[in-house]
């Protein structure tokens, strides 16, 4: 009573104009409300809970809310969820007839009734609890919306055995959602999908208290006492109570399926707090992203992916699912067929319903499996169990705990009719036309005169630029072809008599440079190198070939080369703002923690682009602070990809040595094993973890056991204590903890363990879950 007095003075200076409806506390029969006249509700005593119209989309509902809040928590019960005329419009009548009946009368059509009541009411009643009640003759209850929860419980409300709470469609869209939540009568309370049976492996939440006996019910207090009780006892408390003056309460199941209390307060100005909810994963409640949809985490927030080769339904409505963004016919269609290939996902789950299921050695055989069965239009592999289904997948969510792989049945762009591969966009005909005939020959024709006056004056004009060149000296350079062949004299010229150096290394020394490029001159950097292969032009050619092929925002692009007799020189573009060692270990250049991330999302792109994107997979083997440039933007772009290809096998030794402290090299490289793209997964990790600290990896003018920095990362990890490595920085904590948990999985002594670039992206990003690492051991291996 006194929370519902106080509501009433929080709430009474928006209703002194309408004293009549301040007053509707009892409602006799033949009264009447219309959406947007001056009655559109009925109003419990205390002004806090109202019976009537509310406005939905561009229509109005009839419903339960309270009035003056925020409008996500507004609407505690709804009429009619399940009817197709739940909306009405603007000129329709609510009214408690005379025959004692509860209806909706639209100024055309039927009536449409709110309850169905076994005998006729007298008058009505909007209760301060909330509660809307319907009264016979003798003033007994003979409906009461208490009695019909739809998403939402009051304090004082209960959930009986065998009742269930569905969630919205939308904030705004109160019809039935996608999820329910059943007080089964085995005394347990679980949380389903809408249309699934009562079954294990459908639900995704549950309170552990079957078997406790009959009759078990969902109770709230009003001290916000969230619990389960039986006819004599509480048989398990969902939450405490908060015993707070003029706090209020509800428990909602949500739209994104989670179930939780709110609370508020006088003192928070119409905001709702969260003291309890059911789950803090918002990818627990299944089917969240509709069929042929996956749930992944970023931030704590769910996000929608779909399968690979298909599309949402609904861009702006992920729970619509996906669909297929090419057309599959028919396994009975002898004529036609797709040509298909199969995708990878990782670390997915989905539901379990095979129709087939093999023992497969290894993935690459269900994959083979699924591609050569027509009704295989998915398969799930996991503990050597390869489980063929066919579309739609449900429940799917990213799991980075969970081993199994599903592979995707894709279409490809070719299409097979009569057993012959055609173009899928190509018209065949089955009789071709004489004129047609005739007109094709002249085509090719004048395309043959084109192409040979084309190829003179082509000719004509390279000879000229040739010229020209060789009487200007002015080298010009084209930014949409592959890397050009420059002869030493040229470089010369470019650099000005290499004057102006940026830079040097144990291969050699970079030099500034500008150039005409598009009618514009553009600085460059030409580097010098000294220690290279002596197998002669042809390697170096291909190396080149390979290297100027990649394109890559976040790579420095190679411009071109020079071969010249001994000479060796590489041309790229110029970063304005020099190499990442400048900016990160300089305390007056220091970037910002988002931009240290953005940095090392960069990098990070990069380099998967070198290891799975590119057409011919790069190992960097120098990932370091001093190869990552910045560009006018700051942005990061790595440099020297590729370049240890260029160098003897003992010159790639001591280009990375690490000199008797802990660097950037793998232990690999010591033990004298097989180097792959791990050994720049374990780089990647020391960078990341300097990015993080603002320090370099070593460091002796510090305390010993700080000096070497992914000791002292993994002790403080360890000790809970990661606000040591910020110092006065203010971060977000979870993003700290991420960011250090991806930095100790990279730099794994074993390079097995260590995980691929693309799923070090993912963590990164927030995608995949990650689990805690373990130390990263031997530490002195290396040294």
């Amino acid at each position: 009573m006194v929370i519902a007095i106080f509501f009433f003075l929080l709430l009474s200076t928006l209703h002194t104009a309408s004293a009549q409806q301040t007053q509707y506390s009892n409602i006799s029969l033949g009264s009447s409300l219309t959406p947007t006249g001056t009655h559109s509700y009925w109003l419990s005593r205390s002004g806090l809970y109202a019976f009537g119209f509310y406005k939905e989309a561009n229509d109005y509902a009839v419903g339960i809310f309270l009035v003056g809040f925020p409008e996500k928590t507004t609407v505690v019960w709804t009429a009619n969820r399940d009817n197709s005329q739940r909306l009405v419009p603007s000129n329709t009548t609510l009214l408690l007839s005379s025959d004692g009946r509860l209806l909706l009368q639209p100024t055309q059509g039927q009536d449409i009734y709110i309850v169905t009541l076994d005998q006729s009411a007298s008058s009505a009643s909007m209760l301060d609890s909330g509660n809307f009640v319907l009264y016979n003759s003798n003033q007994q209850i003979i409906w009461q919306s208490f009695e019909h929860p739809t998403d939402t419980l009051l304090p004082g409300q209960r959930l009986s055995s065998g009742e269930e709470l569905f969630s919205s469609a939308s904030n705004t869209d109160h019809s039935k959602g996608l999820f329910r939540l059943k007080m089964q009568s085995d005394g347990n309370l679980v949380q389903y999908p809408v249309d699934t049976p009562d079954t294990a492996p459908y639900s995704y939440w549950t309170s552990w208290s079957d078997g406790v006996g009959n009759n078990v019910t969902l109770n709230l207090d009003d001290d916000g006492h969230l619990y389960l009780l039986n006819s004599s006892s509480v048989l398990k408390n969902l939450t405490g109570g908060y015993p707070k003056k003029g706090m209020m309460y509800l428990m909602r199941i949500d739209v994104d399926g989670i179930f939780r209390l709110y609370s508020h307060s006088s003192d928070q100005k119409g905001n709702w707090s969260v003291p309890w909810e059911s789950s803090n994963d918002k990818c627990d409640p299944k089917g969240l992203c509709g069929l042929n949809g996956f749930c992944t985490t970023m931030d704590e927030e769910a996000e929608c992916n779909c399968l690979p080769g298909f599309d949402f339904v609904d861009p702006d409505k992920w729970s619509s699912g996906c669909e297929r963004n090419f057309t599959a016919p028919s396994c009975k269609d002898k004529e036609e067929s797709v040509e298909y290939t199969m995708r990878p996902l990782d670390n997915t789950m989905w539901e379990n319903i095979p129709y087939s299921v093999l023992q497969m050695p290894t993935k690459e055989d269900c994959e083979e499996a699924c591609l050569e069965d027509c009704n295989c239009e998915a398969a799930l592999y996991t503990d050597r169990e390869c489980r063929k289904q066919r579309l739609p997948l449900r429940y799917g969510r990213r799991l980075l705990s969970d081993s199994t792989v599903a592979f995707i049945k894709v279409g490809t762009s070719k299409r097979i009719i009569n057993g012959v591969p055609v173009d899928k966009h190509k018209e065949t005909k089955k009789e071709l036309r004489l004129d047609i005939l005739i007109v094709s020959i002249l085509l090719v024709a004048l395309a043959f005169v084109v192409l040979v006056i084309s190829g003179m004056l082509i000719y004509r004009n390279r000879v000229w630029a040739y010229k020209k060149i060789s009487e200007k000296g002015n080298i010009e350079l084209g930014e949409d072809v592959g890397p050009r062949a420059f002869t030493y004299a040229e470089l010369e010229q470019v650099t000005n008599g290499f004057k102006e150096e940026l830079g040097s290394g144990s291969f050699g020394k970079v030099y500034k440079g500008s150039m005409s490029m598009l009618s514009s001159l553009k600085m460059v950097a030409v580097k010098r190198l000294e220690k290279v292969l002596a197998e002669g032009e042809r390697e170096f050619q291909t190396e080149m070939k390979v290297i100027g092929k990649t394109h890559h925002r976040n790579l420095v692009r190679l411009l071109g080369y020079c071969l010249d007799g001994t000479n060796r020189l590489l041309v790229y573009e110029y970063m304005s703002n020099g190499s990442l060692a400048d900016i990160l270990f300089a305390p007056e250049n220091r970037p910002s923690w988002d931009e240290r991330i953005r940095i090392a999302l960069d990098i990070a792109r990069g380099i998967l682009y070198l290891h799975e994107e590119c057409e011919t997979q790069i190992i960097h083997c120098d990932i370091k602070p001093q190869n990552i440039l910045m560009d006018e933007y700051r942005r990061a772009k790595i440099s020297d990809f590729g370049l240890a290809k260029l160098l003897k096998p003992d010159e790639t030794k001591t280009f990375t040595g690490i000199r008797g402290t802990r660097g950037y090299v793998a232990p690999e490289w010591h033990c004298k094993l097989p180097v792959t793209v791990k050994a720049d997964v374990y780089s990647f990790g020391i960078v990341l973890l300097e990015i993080i600290c603002c320090r370099r990896s070593v460091d002796w003018s510090l305390p010993e056991d700080e000096a070497v920095l992914e000791e002292w990362v993994y002790n403080c990890f360890n000790a809970c204590e990661m606000g040591k490595l910020m110092g006065d920085e203010q971060i977000d904590k979870r993003k700290l903890e991420r960011m250090v948990k991806v930095g100790l999985w990279c730099i794994q002594d074993e390079p097995s363990l260590r995980p691929s670039m693309k799923k070090v992206l993912l963590m990164m990003e927030g995608t995949v879950d990650i689990p805690v690492p373990p130390s990263p051991t031997s530490f002195l291996s290396a040294i």
